[in-house]
């Protein structure tokens, strides 16, 4: 059965000009549920993370700021949330969530977030809407507890996965895979083991061809026992942020090649968002459920 991690977002306190696409994470669900993909039993709501799990992979200090609401007001702005206890209590649950779901993908083959995927978290700050990382924080669960011995981080948000890059920079266990916009945030990127910077404007057709060469390649050298899968839909040509220009029907077909190249190597498959900012939140939603749509269609 499909086991999807979902926390209702309408308690999430963010600024008020990011306050549409945040209602994503709930839309999604709905739409799902409604259109019969999945049913309210596919669903769970993850408990909070560890403190053992969390200073695993991040900085005590940080965690202590971030658990007293005493970050400074410089570090608050980098964040880009107004930073409350709530905030703080959703995040939790969010690390949590992607952890259950890479412990469900060793059993059932993949395994879901409707959240995550922030990868501009570093060990000891947050930024970019990312306040810790549950891609390293995830990964480290698995290699600690031996359930995985070489993970292999898939992320192709139109931006840069840079704390993603940092926090796993040492660690030979966990190869980084970020393709993204040249010209997008981070100005400062950070080193993935493997980065993809693409021109503005960069199309379905190129696209596929360059995501379909890079990850068989990868797949072949890395010899990877699970994978992590950021997937932003802020490739879009319709995004906001973002300065790609990737059809609907391309990001599906990016997410398609995903899936199915991990089911047919039986390769865990863990699944979080990442970011997506189209005008309509029509595009964000329907390109989100595209994903959950597929992974029912192929693994289930």
């Amino acid at each position: 059965m499909l086991h999807i991690a979902f926390h209702p977002a309408y308690n999430h306190p963010v600024p008020e000009g990011h306050r549409f696409p945040m209602l994503k994470y709930d839309l999604i669900a709905e739409q799902l549920v409604y259109e019969g993909t999945i049913t309210e039993a596919n669903l769970f709501t993850p408990a909070e993370i560890s403190a053992e799990d969390l200073l695993r992979s991040h900085d005590a200090e940080y965690v202590h700021k971030l658990n007293t609401l005493s970050l400074s007001p410089a570090e608050i702005r980098k964040t880009g949330f107004a930073l409350t206890k709530e905030l703080v209590y959703r995040e939790n649950v969010i690390m949590q969530g992607t952890i259950d779901a890479a412990v469900h993908a060793l059993k059932h083959g993949i395994g879901m977030n409707i959240a995550g995927g922030t990868h501009h978290a570093y060990k000891e700050h947050g930024e970019g809407f990312c306040l810790y990382n549950d891609i390293v924080l995830a990964a480290d669960y698995l290699l600690v507890h031996k359930l995985a011995k070489q993970v292999l981080v898939v992320d192709l948000d139109v931006h840069q996965g840079n704390g993603t890059a940092k926090m796993a920079e040492d660690n030979e266990a966990v190869f980084t895979f970020s393709m993204h916009g040249a010209s997008n945030y981070p100005a400062h990127k950070e080193r993935s083991d493997l980065d993809i910077a693409l021109p503005d404007g960069t199309t379905d057709a190129a696209y596929l061809s360059i995501l379909a060469e890079n990850f068989l390649r990868l797949i072949d050298t890395v010899k990877p026992d699970h994978i992590f899968f950021q997937s932003g839909v802020d490739v879009l040509a319709t995004d906001k942020l973002g300065k790609l220009a990737l059809s609907r029907s391309g990001c599906k077909a990016r997410d398609k090649m995903v899936l199915s190249l991990c089911k047919q190597n039986k390769i865990p498959l863990t699944i979080s968002l990442g970011g997506g900012y189209s005008e309509s939140i029509i595009d964000i939603v329907e390109a989100h459920c595209n994903t959950f749509r597929l992974a029912q269609e192929l693994y289930f």
